[in-house]
């Protein structure tokens, strides 16, 4: 909503319309957009992005992008009206009690004490409500209700992103590390492989992943039965992860080298995109496919408004 991006409040007072009414910087289909429209406009982006005034080319490039924004915006409003597009005074007014309370303005003398010494008046503010209002409703109308998401192309992403989305899901594994002896060259790390080999074989035999990892394994975690508590994917070295979630639940690796020595890894548990986390997904899936959809179709229908309306710009 408008909420209070309307405002630029701390921000240094906008000149008085009257200063610069007269100065006409843009003609778009016959409607004249004022240089104290641009500086309105200013300020508000100014403020919204807690940044300080450019100087030069950089403020040139600042100002030529929010004339932009604000032809684009007229179209869309003349639109609005060709098409009948209305706003009811008493949605304007609840976004503007939302606004009050987000300036804390307790009284609407006070938000209007608030509003003069930024150079605005109510009637402006309310204006300006007005006509997000009617652009929101318009390209609802004309973007949002021709754009849908298909289950084939929810599929489609999921498959693509699958390891993108499957980040953050927890798993639970244990280890038994084989360390090679210090000094030994590759003689120590194949000592550490055949230890490996030897312990991997017991597990074959049925014996308990834990009772073997408290006896023969040569990191910390052994004491706990070699478990390496509940991880979150992108915790452990991508080698190491990749070894440990292709296995199934209760499934045991052969031995694997790492950078350290070799492990036995046991996978107990792990979250997969499926039940309400697959749910979940495919929502928010859904939701960035209808995002890009959108923008795009946005643009597209912003750029043939643009080509059929005479813009003449006077800056």
């Amino acid at each position: 909503p408008a909420a209070a991006t309307l405002l630029a409040a701390g921000h240094e007072r906008l000149p008085d319309a009257a200063d610069v009414l007269d100065r006409v910087i843009c003609v778009v289909n016959n409607d004249a957009i004022t240089l104290y429209e641009l500086q309105e406009a200013e300020a508000h982006y100014l403020h919204e992005n807690k940044e300080r005034a450019p100087d030069g080319e950089a403020r040139k490039a600042l100002r030529e992008r929010l004339l932009s924004h604000i032809i684009e915006s007229r179209i869309q409003l003349q639109q609005a009206e060709r098409d009948k597009v209305t706003v009811e005074d008493a949605e304007v007014s609840e976004q503007l009690e939302e606004i009050m309370k987000k300036l804390n303005a307790k009284t609407q003398p006070e938000f209007e004490e608030m509003l003069k010494g930024q150079g605005l008046t109510l009637e402006a503010v309310k204006k300006r409500i007005k006509d997000q209002i009617m652009v929101q409703r318009l390209t609802r109308r004309k973007v949002g209700l021709r754009v849908s998401v298909t289950e084939q192309e929810i599929d489609k992403y999921l498959e693509e992103n699958r390891e993108k989305l499957e980040v953050g899901l927890s798993f639970e594994a244990r280890h038994i590390l084989f360390l090679p002896e210090a000094g030994k060259g590759e003689e120590g790390w194949e000592a550490a492989r055949q230890r490996a080999v030897q312990v991997y074989a017991l597990l074959l035999e049925g014996q308990d992943f834990g009772e073997l990892a408290k006896k023969y394994s040569e990191d910390a975690s052994g004491k706990d039965g070699g478990s390496l508590g509940s991880l979150k994917r992108g915790e452990l070295a991508p080698d190491i992860e990749a070894a440990v979630l292709k296995l199934d639940a209760g499934q045991v690796s052969p031995p694997f080298r790492s950078q350290v020595g070799y492990h036995l890894f046991r996978l107990d548990s792990k979250e997969s995109l499926a039940g309400e986390a697959l749910v979940q997904a495919r929502n928010q899936i859904r939701d960035i496919l209808y995002r890009q959809k959108y923008d795009a179709r946005l643009q597209e229908w912003l750029a043939e408004m643009k080509q059929r309306a005479i813009i003449d710009i006077r800056m």
